[in-house]
């Protein structure tokens, strides 16, 4: 058994309770977030390291974990190119400043075009994607998952592909 498994089964109780009470909440917020861009306010998106049970990890402003596809190539999304990779793997996207959070290198971060406005966010060149079906904020279920003729790995603060 890998050590994420060991890992994500240990911490996943935990994880999913937390999911469970704050699932009310998080509706909520999406509409506020969603109505003060309507607005006009000025925004940015952030990444930040978060101290999971594997180690720390890249993660998105909600702090779900954040995934590179290792047939990416240096800001070249090649999952976009996959039918039905999206739709599994959503591309981590912005129309907001990119900062760097706690953790994150900031020479590290950067994006490339997407669709229309939005731009695809990348780490170290890796454009960045979530998983459609994880179950909340810290989970690691998917780390090394393997879908659409490759592998999904999370990244640590250098860019190292966590395994």
């Amino acid at each position: 058994m890998s050590k994420v498994w060991k890992a994500a089964v240990v911490g996943g109780i935990a994880v999913m309770t937390v999911v469970i009470l704050q699932a009310g909440a998080t509706a909520g917020a999406h509409s506020r977030a969603q109505l003060s861009v309507a607005h006009g306010a000025s925004h940015r998106y952030r990444l930040r390291i978060a101290n999971t049970m594997v180690g720390p990890l890249l993660v998105n402003q909600r702090g779900y974990t954040v995934f590179m596809f290792n047939k990416d190539r240096r800001d070249d999304d090649v999952c976009a190119k996959i039918r039905g990779c999206l739709q599994q793997w959503p591309a981590v996207t912005t129309a907001e400043r990119l900062v760097a959070g706690p953790g994150v290198k900031r020479s590290l971060l950067g994006s490339i075009p997407y669709r229309g406005r939005l731009r695809q966010v990348t780490y170290a060149g890796h454009p960045l994607h979530t998983y459609k079906f994880d179950y909340g904020p810290g989970s690691m279920m998917n780390i090394g998952n393997k879908q659409f003729g490759g592998s999904w790995y999370a990244l640590d603060a250098a860019a190292t592909p966590i395994k």
